[in-house]
């Protein structure tokens, strides 16, 4: 299986599955000599595991990251950093009523047309536990960048939406309510509404906001690897998004050129940023800012119509724990795969020094 590898300089390749031993990953092109700060990195994995509230899936693990390699008294050493995730909370005969079937909207059906075989526990391969191994080395990015703030929070639910620009809200609420909103009026409503949503057994999607501030000028190449493109390719490789959006995204689509300029100051400042802090690909030191959007979870806890390995169609309902709204838990994984981006254009910039 191709496509377990992100990154060019600052490189992640990643194993395991939902309900295997244990996930882990190598991570290489760690700059040498940074002390890290392992209780940083903890801290990023306790916001994405399960079971961290009641409007989350409540499988129960520690997440507890085991460093195996690349790392000498508490200091990287530019060798490839190993690591592993044990799985301590697995139940995999919730799956075993699909075993012979293939849910909507999932990886089943097309996993075992290209492979031949899949794990049905939990997904395998497919699940978004993989994205375990992501926030481990987006945690060890963001203390490699220097002076760089990544912030991402949920700015939407269903309908329900963040009605400030991000700049009127207060980044340090992020972590005050379940649901990672800043806002905290409109975090109380989506709280509710995530609720009611999982009491029928259905589920629903939302938005996670991103803002990259004090990036400096010249992360990004020309033409193919533009900062936003990678930008975009990291997000829609996070489980479940359907969407990428910079900047005015597709707002801008309906605005004259005249009003979407940003204008220069003397000083290379720009007076706006619809441009969402990159022009011809390369950052222009204004704030990045970009928007994530998240599918409803495809396991519902309703009967639905599932295709079985035989092409014959039955009624099936949903088992296993499952979060009824993803994008709380997604917050740190998009932070994670941003910071891994800019790891790496920050390597990429320095060779050119």
């Amino acid at each position: 299986m191709a496509g377990n590898s992100f990154g060019t300089l600052f490189k992640l390749t990643t194993f395991g599955e939902s309900h295997g031993e244990a996930l882990g990953g190598i991570l290489d092109g760690c700059s040498p000599g940074l002390k890290l700060d392992f209780e940083a990195i903890q801290n990023e994995m306790q916001r994405r595991k399960p079971g961290q509230s009641t409007i989350v899936t409540q499988r129960k693990e520690d997440d507890e990251v085991q460093f195996l390699s690349g790392i000498f008294e508490g200091k990287t050493m530019g060798t490839p950093i190993g690591f592993i995730i044990p799985n301590t909370n697995q139940k995999s005969d919730d799956y075993t009523h699909i075993k012979d079937s293939y849910r909507p909207s999932h990886a089943d059906y097309v996993y075992e047309k290209k492979y031949g075989i899949r794990d049905y526990r939990g997904g395998g391969r497919s699940s978004a536990r993989e994205t375990a191994c992501r926030v481990v080395a987006g945690a060890i990015a963001k203390q490699m960048l220097p002076n760089i703030k990544i912030n991402a929070f949920v700015s939407s639910v269903g309908a329900i939406f963040i009605d400030k620009p991000y700049q009127e809200l207060n980044f340090d609420l992020i972590e005050s309510n379940a649901v990672r909103c800043p806002d905290l009026a409109t975090a109380e409503k989506m709280e509710a509404y995530i609720k009611e949503v999982r009491k029928e057994g259905d589920t629903v999607g939302g938005t996670v906001t991103c803002v990259l501030q004090n990036v400096p000028i010249g992360l990004g190449e020309p033409v193919f690897d533009k900062l936003h493109a990678e930008l975009g390719k990291a997000m829609l490789s996070i489980n479940a998004v359907k969407g990428f959006e910079l900047g005015s995204g597709f707002c801008g689509a309906q605005m004259k050129g005249s009003a979407h300029n940003d204008l220069y100051r003397e000083d290379g400042t720009t007076k706006t940023n619809l441009s969402g802090g990159i022009q011809g690909g390369i950052s222009n030191g204004m704030d990045i800012y970009f928007r994530v959007a998240f599918k409803p979870v495809a396991t519902l806890i309703q009967s639905q119509e599932v295709l079985t390995n035989q092409n014959t169609l039955v009624e099936q309902m949903g088992k296993g724990r499952h979060d009824p709204c993803v994008v709380p838990r997604a917050v740190p994984i998009v932070e994670a795969m941003a910071a891994m981006v800019l790891a790496d254009f920050y390597l990429l910039n320095k060779t050119y020094l």
